[in-house]
C-alpha cells in the first residue's frame, strides 16, 4: 500500500493516476519467476536499514551470482562475514527489521529490482538460514558470522533510465607501495594528493 507521503506528494504533483497504474502493474507482495531467476544472477546488491531512532546507512554487498539466495518467493537468505568490525547494518536490523535491497543490473538489460522487507538475524548454525541450499561458496575458505534472512513484502522494478552501462573487467593487481593510502587510512590521512584524475563512464 502506498505510504500516507507518497499519496500526499501525489496529489500536490498531479502524479496520482500514473503511481495508480505503477502499483497495479508493478508492484508485487512477493517475487515473480522472473525476479526469482533475476537475483540469482546479480554479483551485487545495495542494502538500506535504518535504527529503531530512523537513522540511515547504506552499504553495498557482492559475491559471485547467486550469493544471495532465493529460498521461495517470499524468502532470500545471505551471509555476513567479517568486516571491520562496526556491523551497521546487522546493528540496525536488531533494533529495526525493515530492510530495503536494491539489485542492478549495469551489463547486460541494464534494469533493476527493488525488495523491501523485514530481516532477522541468524547465528551460522540456525537451520533457518537454510545455507545448504546456496548456490556458491560467495567467500571460500571463510565462515559467515551471520546469516540475514529476508521475508519481503514488495518487490518492483527500477527502470532502465539513467543507469549507466558498465563493463566487467578483471580487478587490477594491487598497486605498489605510495601509489595510494592503504584502505583504512584511504579517508583519513592527511593529504589528498592520492586522488587521481576524475574520469566517467557515465
Amino acid at each position: 500500500m502506498p505510504s500516507p507521503g507518497e499519496r500526499a506528494l501525489q496529489a500536490h504533483l498531479g502524479t496520482q493516476e500514473r503511481a495508480d497504474s505503477f502499483y497495479s502493474r508493478q508492484v508485487h507482495p512477493a517475487l515473480t519467476p522472473a525476479m526469482r531467476d533475476f537475483v540469482g544472477r546479480q554479483s551485487m546488491m545495495f542494502i538500506s536499514t535504518a535504527g529503531q531512532a530512523g537513522h540511515c546507512d547504506a552499504s553495498f554487498r557482492a559475491g559471485p551470482p547467486g550469493f544471495v539466495t532465493v529460498l521461495d518467493d517470499g524468502t532470500l537468505t545471505y551471509p555476513e562475514y567479517r568486516g571491520n568490525g562496526v556491523l551497521a547494518s546487522a546493528g540496525n536490523i536488531a533494533e529495526n527489521p525493515h530492510i530495503g535491497l536494491l539489485f542492478m543490473d549495469f551489463t547486460h538489460h541494464h534494469i533493476g529490482l527493488h525488495v523491501n522487507g523485514t530481516a532477522v538475524l541468524l547465528a551460522p548454525d540456525d537451520p533457518r538460514a537454510d545455507h545448504d541450499r546456496m548456490l556458491v561458496d560467495s567467500a571460500p575458505g571463510r565462515r559467515p558470522e551471520l546469516w540475514i534472512r529476508i521475508t519481503v513484502q514488495e518487490a518492483y522494478i527500477h527502470c532502465s533510465k539513467h543507469i549507466p552501462h558498465l563493463e566487467p573487467a578483471l580487478r587490477p593487481g594491487r598497486r605498489s607501495p605510495g601509489q595510494r593510502p592503504k584502505d583504512s587510512d584511504y579517508f583519513t590521512a592527511p593529504s589528498t594528493e592520492h586522488h587521481g584524475p576524475v574520469t566517467s563512464g557515465w
